[in-house]
């Protein structure tokens, strides 16, 4: 079983910056690939973006990719979304994910992932 935190949401300006962090614990992390999901009122729960075990591997979705970057540290069982440029369509419930099948690669599926977070929201004004 794996707990997995997320913290850091809140309220921004368009074009401005966060950092969300995810925490996650009771396992080795090192053994999962990690993924940012989020949902927006009324809508489908969408990939963000996702790392591999290694760290080697990473991917984004075309709306965020250029403008939000993932990250972990082993070290610590965190992983990271450095979000910038926000826009006000950005606004949603941020998820952190975990997935353990030790395939090679990401998965941008949300059922590829057993181990989900609370979430945390974040708002972008206009």
């Amino acid at each position: 079983q794996v707990h997995v935190v997320e913290s850091g949401g809140g309220l921004v300006q368009a074009g401005g910056s966060l950092r969300l962090s995810c925490a996650a614990s009771g396992r080795p992390f090192s053994t999962y690939a990690m993924g940012w999901f989020r949902q927006a009122p009324g809508k489908e729960r969408e990939f963000v973006a996702a790392i591999s075990r290694s760290e080697i591997t990473t991917d984004y979705s075309d709306s965020v990719k250029g403008r939000f970057t993932i990250s972990r540290d082993n070290a610590k069982n965190m992983v990271y979304l450095q979000m910038n440029s926000l826009k006000p369509e950005d606004t949603a419930v941020y998820y952190c994910a975990a997935e353990s099948s030790r395939r090679i690669g990401v998965r941008r599926g949300q059922y590829d992932y057993e181990y989900w977070g609370q979430g945390t929201q974040v708002t972008v004004s206009s």
